[in-house]
């Protein structure tokens, strides 16, 4: 079959893709202040980009090689046919190739690849063309590309009379129908980028260490402006518009003012550890602390009795992304927009980043692929230095796409903390997944569930497994100097729940268990799922500034809380519940009204007031993020 005239033209891009990553290095170092070693890292970088550049390269031949076949298999006598396919084949390489070129002066002004940004230049385009013609140095990346694009068509003319033109072998349809399915597979498995179930090629993919220019070599200039483009023409990701940004500043500003009656201040040990678990839709509905009528979490409902609880704390959104990102950088979730999957990743000011820039050894711990929601690129980007994930696990005990059970997960970061360095304290953040389906209850451990639904019998697991966690770090000699903090990333929709937004959603346990350095108790006041992070690095870093949309609960006071649910905004306060829908419809209900009654009509003012003030914290929230001001070092 004709078809080695597409693997050639495979091998012939990657070489010519490979080269532009060199010149990208090269480029790079020489206006960097620092050489560029010649190491693991770059060279991981490398092969990362083998795996960007074999995605884009499927996708430019995926059209290719179907005409290919289609050739084939219609026995086409004229060239003219083969002439299109080999002209469409240089073409579509030439564009990713001048992507490239222009890449390498844009990465280096910006430090960042070529993305959907680049779009607004061309309403200005004669500014754009006269820059391009008067500036020396971009012209040479012009040349570069057209020697680069006269060098490759050269290779490949060789490659199509070679491969294509003079191939006349044929074989049996017996054997070239198979042979034809299993190219078209691993043509659309190459567009995919990985074999993984959970996640496909993302950006994030690239970040593998917590050097940011290491993590972009590995990136193919075409695959992010692709994916750029993509993100930019998702509804949920447009520019937020829900308030004036100075009015929306100026509330931000005065609620940051909201001092607490009784300021009652913890400071922790310098260099205490910190474990953060963020718990799989671990509603307060389902503990027993919150809801006597659950028997489902005896080892969490212990631990809050010895713990610092905050009772009306509340998670940002109701996904998984969500509660990872707004625990950790606190910032709100915002309508449906996916705050991990981005091509440009910000840099945060969150609870990794700070902690890593004061010494801390940073780890992050997922059952599962660590690329799903691109969580790993994005944490790699904040002040994460090492991610434990499905890979590090023995493959028999992956038992799902959700990877491990939990306490195979807690296991080894008992093992995994144990055997770090000492002169160093640690921050470790885990996610656990068992309290979500698909559901597989572990046989081989000692632990029986007392439910009879598979869901309850989840929950019980999880908590024993949390459990089983805190006795076995009892036993190390980590444990006193360590602070465990606990929240959900989200709840779950109780049945018959009263109103649109179920809150049992939204509100979670949220506590801080530190029995050598924190006494018991519990703190009444709202609270959101941001506001943890600001709060543990007041107590664990002197003289801590707090960039974020978070407030230090040891300090300050919510008049509200408010949360997203894809469409819907929840606001919150001791007495009502105001939702709002992008549609527009509002409703605010009592919360002590036995029926659900919509009083808009009636507290359109008390609605207008907190419908405002959590406009205002989106809004802002959404201009830090546009503007790439959440960065604590640009303070």
């Amino acid at each position: 079959m004709k078809i080695k005239y597409i693997f050639s033209s495979y091998f012939i891009g990657i070489l010519f893709f490979t080269l532009f990553r060199i010149l990208l290095v090269v480029v790079y170092a020489c206006n960097a202040d620092s050489a560029i070693e010649i190491n693991s890292l770059l060279l991981k970088s490398f092969a990362i980009g083998w795996q960007f550049d074999t995605c884009i390269s499927c996708y430019l031949l995926a059209l290719p090689l179907i005409l290919t076949l289609v050739d084939y298999f219609l026995k086409l006598k004229s060239n003219i046919f083969k002439r299109i396919i080999h002209i469409l084949t240089c073409t579509l390489f030439c564009i990713a190739f001048l992507v490239s070129a222009a890449d390498i002066p844009y990465f280096n002004y910006f430090f960042t690849h070529l993305n959907a940004s680049i779009f607004t230049y061309f309403t200005t385009f004669g500014f754009l063309f006269e820059m391009i013609v008067q500036e020396i140095s971009y012209l040479i990346y012009f040349f570069l590309f057209l020697g680069i694009c006269v060098g490759y068509v050269l290779l490949m003319n060789l490659n199509y009379k070679h491969f294509y033109l003079k191939d006349n072998k044929r074989i049996s349809y017996f054997k070239s129908i198979p042979l034809a399915i299993l190219l078209v597979g691993l043509c659309v498995i190459g567009m995919r980028g990985r074999i993984e179930l959970k996640s496909p090629l993302r950006v994030g993919t690239a970040y593998h260490c917590n050097d940011a220019f290491l993590n972009n070599v590995g990136l193919n200039p075409s695959f992010v402006l692709i994916k750029s483009i993509e993100e930019h023409n998702k509804t949920a990701n447009k520019d937020l518009q829900l308030l004036d940004s100075e009015k929306a500043n100026a509330l931000w500003l005065s609620q940051k003012q909201n001092k607490k009656e009784n300021i009652s201040e913890i400071k922790l040990n310098e260099n205490t550890n910190v474990v953060l678990i963020i718990m799989e839709s671990m509603s307060a509905d389902k503990s027993g602390h919150f809801n006597p009528s659950s028997q489902l979490t005896p080892c969490l409902d212990r631990l809050i009795d010895s713990s610092y609880s905050y009772e009306k704390a509340y998670t940002a959104g109701i996904h998984t992304y969500n509660g990872v990102y707004s625990t950790l950088f606190s910032h709100p979730a915002i309508f449906a927009r996916h705050s991990l999957k981005t091509t440009q990743i910000p840099q945060m000011c969150g609870l990794s980043n700070v902690l890593a820039e004061n010494g801390y050894q940073t780890f992050y711990f997922t059952t599962h692929d660590s690329q799903f929601d691109n969580i790993a690129g994005f944490l790699y980007a904040n002040g994460i230095q090492n991610i434990i994930s499905q890979s590090d696990y023995p493959s028999n005990e992956v038992k799902s796409t959700l990877g491990v059970s939990d306490h195979i997960m807690y296991a080894k970061a008992i093992e995994t903390i144990s055997s770090l360095k000492k002169d160093k304290p640690f921050f470790v953040c885990m996610l656990s997944s068992s309290d979500h389906a698909p559901y597989i209850l572990p046989t081989d451990i000692p632990f029986k569930p007392k439910s009879k639904e598979l869901k309850d019998q989840m929950v019980e697991y999880a908590d024993w497994a949390i459990g089983s966690f805190i006795k076995d770090a009892q036993k190390q000699d980590w444990f006193s100097n360590t602070l465990f903090v606990f929240v959900a990333d989200h709840g779950y929709v109780k049945p018959n729940s009263k109103y649109e937004m179920p809150l049992s959603y939204h509100h979670t346990p949220m506590f801080l268990y530190c029995p050598s350095q924190i006494s018991s108790a519990k703190d009444t006041s709202l609270a959101l799922q941001i506001d943890l992070a600001p709060t543990l690095l007041s107590m664990l870093i002197p003289n801590y500034e707090n960039h974020t949309l978070g407030i230090d609960l040891q300090k300050q006071e919510r008049p509200y809380v408010y949360f997203s649910a894809d469409n819907r905004l929840g606001v919150l306060d001791k007495e009502y519940f105001y939702i709002f829908e992008q549609n527009g419809k509002e409703k605010i209900y009592r919360l002590d009204d036995d029926e659900k009654i919509n009083r808009i009509d009636k507290e359109q003012q008390r609605a207008d007031k907190m419908r405002d003030y959590a406009f205002s914290m989106l809004q802002v929230s959404n201009d830090m993020l546009k503007t790439q001001q959440c960065n604590c070092k640009k303070k």
